[in-house]
């Protein structure tokens, strides 16, 4: 075994594209999938604006024998771990079970599953219950099916850490890789676009209640008025460098070369967050100096303090405009557990093509933000790329990842 971990292959179910290359085409040309929710009917509730996936048929991408037991959230995390498997052209088949590992990350389970069922009780009995939400409701679950779909019996396990929680599984992952499972499928895949899902976010008091797609969610902008939720996510394969290599792995699409995660003290204590500390210690995890990173994907809330903390922390760090910023999930919304690893996934890709994504929508960053906000896709000489994740109740989380070759 190796010291390095890469990525070989990616799956992505995103509002903006069904499958990675759609997915990153559209982001590039800044094409949203923010709209009004139809998944249920919004109007009774002060935010009215989400992040769909668009066009996908579970029919088509499940087997039958799982669509019962299963949640909207799982299917698409079956599809992407499908996808990420098809893409890193690995044979399972050829890899002993305990030598592939699974850990994915969650916000709060499968709520659209867990609603219905709780509805069947209250209005109609106990004997309208499935069996299957026993588990098909449980934070655990995608990890759970994806696992047994593909034999996948190494290490496994599950981050609750919402936004940051796409993050911290890629930084587990590798910590699978390095002590010794050649093969470890991670990242998250979340959807909560039901009322049981949409009142705990509402209650927040970071919702968007903008209703115009094109204004609710605006990541560093001078109209900044709170996030908007998305469903979705992205799940990647990491795998052992020289396990890789012996293989013939097609593509590498980039190596997992540091991450750090820290939580923030408690609020009223005075004391200041720990964002600028994850980050740095996943740059020093990484070998790496601020100077070297040459693009960061931010957290991006959209929630003005929020925001402003963060560009704040990004220029105490590497200067004032003196690294790209870039928040691509201005046109997904924020996608709690999945969110991270779409950020993963997308810089990946942005040192693969030599492109930083925009912050769709966004015009220009308002002045209380020293930085360089990317508001229209730029090409660039990309080596090392942070992403930034943080999720509600204080977690931090970053991670380095550096191109291929």
């Amino acid at each position: 075994m190796s010291a390095r971990t890469v990525v070989t292959g990616l799956g992505v179910v995103a509002p903006n594209g069904l499958g990675t290359e759609e997915y990153w085409k559209a982001t590039l040309a800044g094409e949203s999938g923010l709209g009004r929710i139809t998944r249920f009917d919004p109007s009774q509730y002060p935010s009215t604006v989400a992040g769909e996936v668009p066009g996908y048929v579970a029919e088509e991408n499940i087997p039958s024998r799982l669509l019962p037991q299963t949640d909207h959230m799982t299917r698409l995390a079956l599809t992407a771990a499908e996808w990420a498997i098809e893409d890193a052209g690995v044979d399972l088949g050829a890899i002993p079970e305990y030598d592939m590992g699974v850990v994915t990350a969650a916000s709060g389970g499968a709520v659209e599953f867990g609603q219905r069922e709780l509805q069947n009780l209250w209005d109609r009995g106990k004997e309208y219950v499935s069996a299957y939400h026993s588990f098909a409701w449980f934070y655990a679950v995608n990890t759970g099916q994806i696992s047994i779909r593909h034999k996948m019996r190494g290490p496994g396990g599950v981050l609750v850490t919402e936004q940051a929680g796409g993050i911290d599984t890629i930084g587990h992952g590798r910590r699978y890789v390095r002590k010794g499972t050649p093969l470890v499928l991670t990242g998250g895949v979340d959807a909560a676009l039901c009322p049981w899902g949409w009142v705990p976010q509402i209650a927040t008091g970071l919702l968007s209640t903008v209703t115009d797609p094109e204004r609710a969610f605006l990541p560093f902008s001078a109209d900044a008025s709170g996030y908007v939720p998305g469903e979705g996510g992205a799940i990647l394969i990491l795998e052992d460098a020289e396990a890789a290599a012996r293989r013939g792995a097609r593509t590498v699409y980039g190596e997992v070369a540091g991450y750090a995660a820290t939580l923030d003290p408690p609020p009223g204590s005075g004391r200041p967050g720990l964002l600028r500390r994850a980050a740095e210690q996943a740059v020093a995890d990484a070998g790496l100096d601020p100077t070297d990173i040459d693009v960061v994907f931010a957290d991006g809330s959209g929630v003005p303090e929020l925001d402003r903390a963060e560009s704040e922390t990004l220029a105490e760090l590497f200067g004032p405009h003196a690294v790209p910023v870039t928040a691509p999930k201005s046109m997904t919304g924020r996608l709690l557990g999945g969110g991270g690893a779409l950020d993963v996934a997308s810089a990946l890709l942005s040192l693969r093509d030599g492109v930083i994504p925009p912050t769709a929508k966004v015009t220009a960053a308002a002045p209380e933000h020293p930085i360089d906000l990317v508001t229209e896709a730029r090409e660039a000489d990309l080596r090392n790329a942070l992403v930034l994740a943080r999720g509600y109740g204080g977690f931090n989380a970053a991670l380095v990842v550096t191109r291929a070759g």
